[in-house]
């Protein structure tokens, strides 16, 4: 079963959701386990049940068909079998708003009403306004709302996770409310122009369960890679109020160079490894090590300046001397022992479309990086439809970015350079 969100495909069928319905509903009638979180993440009456409770129920088709259709983003059956049958329609729409062409999308959706409530892609980009909003089409939001649309808080929280600060400031003066929660999708994709706006209105700095911690630690460990970005939005949450703490680990993560030069001094620094809970402290709100790439966990400050893609910390430690060959510490189950190289080839930078000319990995190459070294390493997949652990075990950074199950994640100019020696 399904853990994570679906997205239609370019050419839907609905035969594809059908098929889908009826093998939740044999799982659920046969009290499978894998069952049970598409259940509670899905269906508005078992969020909170347990397993006996769930095994209890007597399951019919339609219960199955409502959480497969919210799996797809939408609300009800009936929404998800509509948006297949006009999917010509629907991929039309998408392409008018792409282009910003108000009046094309004006005459698709008084041609297709029912349009105008739907998702057009996915149900995290939504209805039409909202999917205008995710671009910064201020006149297609303008239009849409004339014509009725009702998404203006979901509109406004998208514009808000993009920075489209225009259709932002536009959905806050028609109605729309910074509710708990709402920072959290700036913070994801590390957004400062969408934080700005949200402290110049006052927004609460919560997730929707008012944690104030869980923004700054969502900041920390997202899996976007956007630098400028990140400094900027810690710089704004320390100016809200939040008590960044003095280490070399927050000097990395605010990219202040000339701090962590400062701490550079210590000459151990450069070598030192670090484990989850120093890159990620808990006492900022962190719950769990956050995304990479190659792990992190037990690397050093060079290891991590190529995942979240640091350039200028980067040289500056290639400046102090910092180890190419350094190998992170082994865990206890026997995984670890990569070397920066292996962070070079698969990392979030690359996944975000960062280091594409893979200048690091030249960069350490140069100084004497070994493509022999071998690694036992681990990833857990949780964004698969199954998730799963990925394991490699004595392997060179080349064969760990050849055996890696998604190439998105893997870098071919990275891959080229190491194979090349």
């Amino acid at each position: 079963m399904a853990t994570v969100s679906r997205r239609l495909p370019a050419q839907p069928h609905l035969d594809v959701p059908k098929r889908e319905a009826r093998d939740l509903l044999l799982a659920l009638r046969d009290c499978q386990s894998e069952a049970l979180d598409p259940i509670r993440r899905r269906h508005p009456k078992f969020a909170a049940a347990d397993s006996a409770a769930i095994a209890a129920v007597k399951w019919k088709l339609s219960d199955a068909q409502l959480v497969i259709a919210r799996e797809y983003g939408f609300a009800k059956w009936s929404d998800l079998k509509l948006r297949i049958e006009t999917n010509p329609e629907a991929r039309s729409l998408e392409a008018a708003i792409r282009a910003d062409n108000r009046d094309e999308v004006v005459r698709l959706l008084r041609q297709n009403p029912a349009l105008l409530h739907l998702p057009v892609r996915s149900g995290n980009w939504g209805p039409p306004m909202s999917h205008a909003a995710n671009l910064g089409r201020l006149e297609i939001v303008h239009a849409v709302a004339e014509m009725g649309a009702r998404d203006f808080q979901h509109a406004f929280d998208r514009a808000i996770l993009q920075g489209k600060i225009d259709c932002a400031r536009w959905l806050h003066s028609h109605g729309s409310r910074p509710e708990p929660g709402i920072i959290m999708g700036a913070c994801e994709t590390l957004n400062p122009a969408g934080v700005r706006f949200l402290a110049e209105i006052n927004a609460p700095f919560t997730d929707k369960d008012g944690d104030r911690l869980a923004p700054l630690a969502l900041v920390l460990g997202t899996y976007s890679r956007h630098p400028a970005g990140k400094h900027e939005v810690l710089d704004i949450f320390a100016a809200h109020g939040y008590v960044l703490p003095d280490t070399p680990m927050m000097a990395f993560h605010r990219g202040d160079v000339a701090r962590l030069k400062d701490f550079l001094r210590d000459p151990a620094l450069a070598q030192r490894r670090f484990g989850g809970d120093e890159i990620f402290p808990p006492e900022l709100g962190c719950r769990e090590v956050g995304m990479s790439g190659t792990t992190l966990e037990g690397a050093t400050l060079l290891h991590l300046a190529i995942d979240y893609d640091e350039q200028d910390i980067f040289d500056l430690l290639l400046a102090h001397g910092a180890d190419v060959n350094a190998r992170a510490t082994v865990d206890s189950d026997g995984f670890g022992g990569q070397t920066p190289l292996f962070n070079a080839v698969i990392s979030c930078a690359y996944l975000c479309g960062r280091q594409r000319d893979a200048v690091m990995t030249r960069a350490l190459l140069e100084c004497g990086a070994s493509t022999k070294i071998r690694a036992n390493l681990r990833k857990f997949l949780d964004w698969i439809e199954q998730p799963r652990w990925h394991e490699a075990r004595d392997v060179t950074a080349d064969a760990w970015g050849a055996g890696f199950p998604f190439s998105d994640w893997v870098n071919p100019e990275a891959m080229r350079m190491v194979i090349g020696r």
